[in-house]
């Protein structure tokens, strides 16, 4: 909410967390600037950092240094360049092919970051965004896809997107197409042997590394294919939950996050994110 007239380019304020003004009140006690911007949602710690040591934030008036703590009471402003920078972000929807890795590359596999050049740019994005290399700079998965997985994959330089996909208070949905047979069994028609009771426990009740999972969306689309809508994402958690129902997935493709679809978009390639799209 700005603290100067509209008519003012210069920067708009981070709004101070309600709950009383002080330690004596509600406990809201000093936190790191770069949290309480983070918390505000105007942008990631690591962006925050960024604009302080770019002198594009101000406390009480003052420019802020790096490692600055801030209470309720604290008036935080932020210049508008800091606002423009973030615009020129990018976020990517890939859809990753079998054989590459998420992040950082690993056991002589290369990452799907690697993917996103101007060639593998699909010709039906309909942004007019132009691929330049500067893109690339901080590009990061948010969330992952194992190895053998494909589908949908955001790559993003904004830290809000990927705190609005990945962050501990996430409930964005991911919902995938999975491929499955029974554990050591060689004949078809999975559904029609697999047992009621464990497709309930695939909806609520397993758990993962001594933690009870979230209620999940499962349901057959095929003899052979469920459907699987999770609002987490612990690692090989659907091949995971499979095994300890016995069942052995086979094939799994992410076709949707949050209000985000796959859709049409060929294997190995990728489009912008569109400027009216939302998570």
């Amino acid at each position: 909410m700005p603290d100067t007239p509209p008519s003012s380019p210069r920067w708009r304020r981070a709004p101070a967390p309600t709950g009383g003004s002080g330690t004596s009140q509600g406990g809201a006690g000093p936190v790191r600037l770069n949290k309480r911007l983070a918390d505000m949602g105007l942008c990631s710690r690591r962006e925050a950092d960024e604009w302080i040591e770019r002198g594009w934030v101000r406390v009480n008036g003052a420019p802020a240094v790096m490692g600055v703590k801030v209470g309720p009471q604290d008036r935080v402003t932020v210049e508008r360049q800091a606002e423009a920078a973030q615009a020129q972000r990018v976020t990517i929807l890939l859809h990753k092919p079998m054989g590459y890795v998420s992040g950082q590359a690993e056991d002589g596999h290369q990452p799907a970051v690697t993917l996103i050049n101007a060639h593998s740019h699909w010709r039906e994005d309909r942004t007019r965004t132009r691929f330049a290399p500067a893109q690339l700079r901080g590009l990061a998965p948010a969330g992952r896809l194992d190895i053998d997985s494909v589908g949908l994959l955001v790559l993003t330089q904004d830290g809000r997107i990927a705190r609005h996909l990945i962050g501990q208070d996430s409930e964005i949905e991911k919902e995938y197409l999975v491929r499955v047979a029974l554990d050591g069994a060689e004949a078809r028609n999975t559904q029609a042997q697999f047992p009621s009771e464990k497709l309930a426990l695939l909806r609520h009740g397993l758990q993962l590394d001594g933690q009870p999972l979230k209620p999940a969306k499962v349901s057959w689309q095929n003899e052979e294919q469920l459907r699987i809508v999770l609002r987490e994402g612990k690692k090989r958690q659907i091949r995971r939950m499979c095994e300890l129902v016995g069942l052995k997935v086979v094939g799994l493709k992410r076709i949707r996050i949050g209000s985000v679809l796959l859709g049409p978009l060929p294997a190995g390639q990728w489009r912008y994110l569109g400027p009216g799209e939302l998570f």
